[in-house]
């Protein structure tokens, strides 16, 4: 049996990125709306990248997987990003940012590990070409035995 997402090394990293950015974020100035407006959108970030581990983990399906992958790779670049420019709008203390973009780096090795683990075989074309395995164009006729993993007791 698989274990839990919420028992996985990447899914435990994303909860200390998520207490790590919350805890961080808390000290931006509440009369700055620069700065409240780029919190909200790291805590949906951080919050994001949590849910579409979970969202991977609960299917089968390759594309499905790899979809999920994408959005955490782009929520977790756009947490990198939002540090950029911090001290600039206001934000004293935004050395601290230093420590989310190291979690984001151990969290991206843990990424690497973990979306190379996604089983190929189980796919179903997708027909926009963006998911699919290795070697498989949108345009591939599936065969029926590439489908036999659908008939296992097991989530899609």
């Amino acid at each position: 049996m698989d274990r839990p997402a919420k028992e996985l090394p990447i899914y435990k990293k994303a909860e200390e990125i998520y207490k790590t950015v919350s805890i961080i974020t808390d000290l931006f100035p509440e009369d700055n709306n620069y700065l409240q407006s780029i919190k909200s959108y790291i805590l949906e970030d951080s919050m994001v990248i949590l849910a579409k581990i979970c969202g991977a983990e609960a299917v089968k399906l390759y594309d499905i997987k790899m979809e999920n992958a994408a959005i955490i790779r782009k929520a977790s670049r756009d947490i990198m990003v939002s540090g950029n420019n911090l001290e600039m709008l206001g934000f004293t203390d935004a050395k601290y940012y230093k420590l989310i973009r190291n979690l984001i780096e151990e969290f991206r090795v843990l990424f690497v590990d973990w979306v190379a683990g996604f089983n190929p075989k189980h796919f179903i074309v997708d027909d926009w070409g963006l998911f699919n395995p290795p070697g498989i164009s949108p345009d591939y006729i599936q065969r029926d035995d590439e489908l036999d993993f659908l008939n296992d007791d097991d989530e899609l």
